[in-house]
């Protein structure tokens, strides 16, 4: 595998966890406030909502936020159509 493709390769992968991490918080909450806490799904909400919103206007929410599952499958459809095409 290239540099280049390593390093797409591991962005994409690092995306895919920070969605991840973002749904986790959301059903775990501190019972006090704690500003780490909320600094880091303030850093996960401003890195994943772009990507998040528009899966909730296309995929309308039934009880749970089915956002996060079909975002990760379709960042690794795409990345897996686009991966080959990556120069070496």
């Amino acid at each position: 595998m290239s540099g280049l493709r390593q390093f797409l390769d591991l962005l994409v992968r690092l995306y895919v966890w920070a969605i991840i991490a973002r749904a986790l918080m959301t059903w775990v909450r501190p019972r006090t406030y704690n500003r780490t806490y909320y600094d880091i799904e303030r850093v996960l909400r401003r890195l994943t909502e772009p990507v998040l919103a528009p899966m909730r206007g296309v995929f309308p929410m039934s009880g749970v936020d089915w956002s996060p599952l079909i975002a990760i499958i379709l960042i690794q459809v795409v990345w897996n159509f686009l991966a080959p095409y990556v120069p070496l």
